[in-house]
């Protein structure tokens, strides 16, 4: 596991469930091998303009193909929110099409103006950790001391999120 790229997809525009699944498909080709996947979650916005629609959630789970690098694979990660229609935000986190966030990238750290690893707030939000503690509940994020089931165990957050079936 060490070497799994971990994406987190949300949307909230749209078909919902059904971008999210679209995507998933497209994240399958980047992989070495099948994709570890969560459930599909419908969570309540977070730091969202009032009145956003909820989100549906999920993380993957994928070992990329030999040479691939976290700045790499973000540039596909963000070429496919744009081709899913994503659009240049013209309000801080206002309603999406597709939203892929790179959690992690094995053990590796980031801390640059284009990339960040881990996310800065994963291990902050239920609707990262909860989709994650299905695919990998004792993974400890790079500067983390706590596997993301405790993380998840631990958080004291207002999000409501529901499986979807």
């Amino acid at each position: 596991m060490p070497n799994d790229a971990f994406i987190a997809l949300g949307s909230n525009l749209g078909d919902s469930p059904n971008l999210i699944r679209a995507a998933v498909i497209r994240l399958q080709a980047w992989a070495e091998w099948p994709l570890s996947q969560s459930s599909l979650w419908q969570s309540t916005p977070v730091a969202c303009p009032d009145g956003s629609p909820p989100f549906v959630n999920a993380v993957v789970g994928l070992a990329p193909r030999a040479g691939e690098t976290a700045e790499s694979l973000l540039e596909k990660v963000q070429a496919l929110e744009i081709e899913f229609g994503r659009q240049r935000a013209k309000i801080l986190n206002e309603p999406r099409l597709l939203d892929l966030d790179l959690i992690a990238f094995g053990l590796e750290t980031r801390a640059t103006p284009r990339l960040t690893l881990p996310h800065p707030r994963a291990h902050l939000r239920k609707f990262v950790l909860l989709p994650l503690s299905e695919i990998a509940p004792d993974l400890v994020l790079p500067g983390q001391t706590r596997t993301i089931g405790r993380l998840l165990a631990g958080l004291r957050t207002d999000e409501v999120l529901t499986r979807l079936t």
